[in-house]
């Protein structure tokens, strides 16, 4: 059974940092780009950042440019976001995702992250 599973969400003040995980499971990372998207509350899905497989040059929505990084780790099969400077519009639900050819067509359940002003 193929699974994305997101921790690592929570309360924080603004200013503060969390780090996101995302295991996976039934599928091998390396073989995908990952990517973590999240929804504010009555709002679209969005991306935050996505990082090939290759783990060349990572991207990243210009709202997070500089406080968030993006990571993975092939050998514990898991990808990892972390966000410092937090505010309150980074408020939302945070979900991984891997994409093997065009579209993402693996999503994990979603983190729910909520920040404090």
């Amino acid at each position: 059974q193929v699974q994305l599973v997101e921790s690592g969400g929570g309360l924080v003040q603004a200013g503060g940092s969390l780090r996101l995980s995302c295991a996976a499971s039934g599928l091998t990372i390396s073989n995908y780009d990952m990517g973590w998207f999240r929804q504010p509350p009555g709002k679209q899905r969005e991306v935050v950042a996505e990082i090939s497989r290759s783990a060349s040059i990572p991207l990243y929505a210009d709202p997070v440019k500089g406080r968030f990084t993006i990571s993975r780790d092939n050998g514990k099969n898991t990808v990892y976001l972390q966000m410092n400077s937090l505010k309150p519009e980074d408020t939302a639900v945070y979900y991984c995702a891997a994409r093997r050819d065009i579209s993402w067509q693996t999503w994990g359940q979603g983190t729910q992250v909520t920040v404090s002003s």
